[in-house]
């Protein structure tokens, strides 16, 4: 029998919780469930999770302070945010900080679901396509399989998405990749939020790229992005 995935469920909204927690067993997930921050914390650095769930407004320290926290620990497994708080201004700090998708509530449990096999699917297999998992980027390597960009002996770990979104860059090299189809290939969506957290992970990408001028990802105003690459 397989082992099942185990999740890191922090939500302080007991009947949620409840409901939340046994519609997920049911679907085969072993979930450690938590009510706050200090304890999801420090759950995280006593047992080995697939995946995390965290709800934003929690007791003690909040979801945003706990994925930072984790992403110090772990700069691979997904991190779902759940959260009732629909400004603009928290969803992108969620993803800033290295969130890999932010579902809001009200939300369906098939939703949920689903967005907890896409990550778990894209954490467990990470091996690309390709002749090699490392390529050459001017004066980086990016090395997909293992989620880093380096650049003399200095290793800059990356988020999946922020891998992912790379990763794709480098396949389209010099070439107009639209925003729709980038959303749609991570995404599998490209609604206008999923438009803005595009933005924001395209920024990143482009600071940790900044060192070699030889490397720019060019903005298309209204249509999407060139990856240029200078030899």
């Amino acid at each position: 029998m397989s082992k099942k995935p185990k999740i890191l469920y922090v939500e302080d909204d007991i009947y949620l919780s409840f409901v939340t927690k046994d519609n997920l067993e049911i679907k085969g997930y072993d979930i450690d469930w938590q009510k706050d921050g200090e304890a999801a914390i420090q759950a995280f650095s006593e047992h080995e999770f697939d995946l995390c769930i965290l709800d934003i407004m929690l007791p003690k320290l909040d979801g945003f302070s706990v994925a930072e926290a984790i992403r110090k620990e772990n700069q691979d497994i997904p991190i779902l945010f759940l959260s009732a708080k629909t400004l603009k201004e928290d969803r992108i700090k969620g993803l800033t900080i290295g969130a890999d998708d932010y579902i809001t509530k009200p939300f369906s449990i098939e939703e949920l679901v689903l967005k907890i096999e896409v990550f778990l699917k894209r954490n467990k297999v990470k091996k690309v396509e390709t002749q090699s998992s490392i390529a050459e980027l001017g004066k980086f390597y990016f090395d997909f399989e293992n989620l880093e960009l380096s650049e003399n002996n200095n290793a800059q770990r990356l988020t999946l998405r922020e891998a992912e979104l790379l990763h794709l860059f480098c396949q389209n090299k010099n070439k107009l990749l639209k925003k729709e189809d980038i959303l749609n290939t991570l995404w599998k969506d490209d609604s206008y939020f999923l438009s803005r957290s595009l933005d924001v992970f395209v920024s990143r990408l482009r600071k940790l790229l900044k060192k070699d001028p030889r490397l720019n990802i060019e903005n298309i105003h209204g249509v999407g992005f060139i990856f240029k690459v200078e030899t």
